[in-house]
């Protein structure tokens, strides 16, 4: 008997810098009924409540855009979190932007309280700017550093306002503790655009990439082994996967900010595979798709669609 998955769908848009993915976790449903596969009616579906009405009003955070939302996002996808692992069930979370994965990280934190938890970030983007160092405000790649709990001060570029030095201070410190995660229980797989602020922190941490070079050069099950050695004295494992960690030209262009030589779906369907065969692995969550940019009709979530079914084959037959 293996286990029992629920759903958390959260359609935040929030922290993105083009609009769309909220309607990601939909486009992966309407995938999943032109194949005809049962998964979202056999499997229960969660859903965390967004702000995304406040895409419709002019936002005063210039170097946090829409951060004033964000928190109850957080806590919205927490709370949830915890709920579906308090029931025992596995959280799988099809997500719209990234910004929102720092509430999944908090939820898990929350649900396992004496737990060392292990983050594996595939993703094109290092998702590890704060308001001091962002050259576009956008949040959806902060949630890192409010895990982490690192503002990279060193490589500052931006003067906060008192409110938006309150409201990041408040999101950092949402769950309790301002550090949820250590720098050497972060694993990034197919980080390759980055910037300048990015590089010295991941520098400064010390903080393992597996490139995709690396991917090609020693194959998924080796890297699948050195981040198992890296986390084996973590407790927990979350896996967040962006889209975008996929070669663009193998799937689509259907996700806000896609960069060529990536992962192939196959690579990437390994990696989920692997990473969900550990039991330690207790949440997984797939984000960033978007069909409003996809310019192959709904291939990103058909694409999306795949890896999710392998992967929930995977959990519901682990022992």
């Amino acid at each position: 008997m293996g286990e029992k998955i629920t759903f958390l769908f959260n359609r935040s848009d929030i922290t993105a810098g083009t609009r769309g993915a909220s309607l990601g976790p939909d486009a992966i449903v309407v995938a999943a009924r032109q194949k005809r596969s049962d998964l979202f009616q056999r499997i229960q579906i969660r859903e965390v409540l967004d702000q995304n009405f406040l895409l419709d009003q002019p936002t005063v955070y210039p170097f946090a855009k829409r951060i004033d939302g964000l928190a109850k996002v957080y806590d919205s996808t927490a709370s949830h979190l915890v709920e579906i692992i308090q029931a025992g069930a596995f959280p799988l979370v099809i997500a719209a932007d990234h910004g929102s994965a720092g509430g999944t990280i908090n939820g898990l934190v929350n649900a396992f309280p004496s737990a060392k938890i292990g983050v594996v970030w595939i993703d094109a983007h290092a998702d590890i700017h704060t308001p001091y160092t962002t050259p576009s405000g956008n949040i959806h790649g902060m949630p890192l550093s409010t895990a982490l709990g690192d503002d990279n001060l060193e490589c500052k570029i931006n003067d906060l306002d008192d409110a938006t030095y309150q409201l990041w201070e408040q999101l950092k410190s949402t769950g309790g503790n301002k550090q949820k995660i250590q720098a050497e229980n972060l694993v990034y797989i197919a980080v390759r655009d980055t910037e300048d602020q990015e590089n010295a922190i991941m520098k400064r941490l010390d903080i393992t990439n597996h490139t995709v070079e690396t991917v090609r050069a020693l194959g998924v099950e080796k890297v699948l082994a050195l981040t198992f050695e890296q986390l084996k004295g973590c407790d927990v494992i979350y896996v967040s996967f962006d889209v975008d960690s996929m070669d663009p030209d193998l799937t689509s262009y259907g996700t806000g900010t896609p960069v060529k030589n990536g992962l192939t779906p196959e690579e990437a369907a390994q990696f989920l595979e692997g990473f969900a065969k550990d039991k330690r692995t207790a949440c997984i969550e797939f984000v960033e798709v978007n069909p409003c940019l996809d310019e192959k009709k709904n291939k990103m979530a058909e694409v999306a669609l795949e890896l999710i079914e392998r992967t929930v084959h995977v959990i519901e037959n682990r022992k």
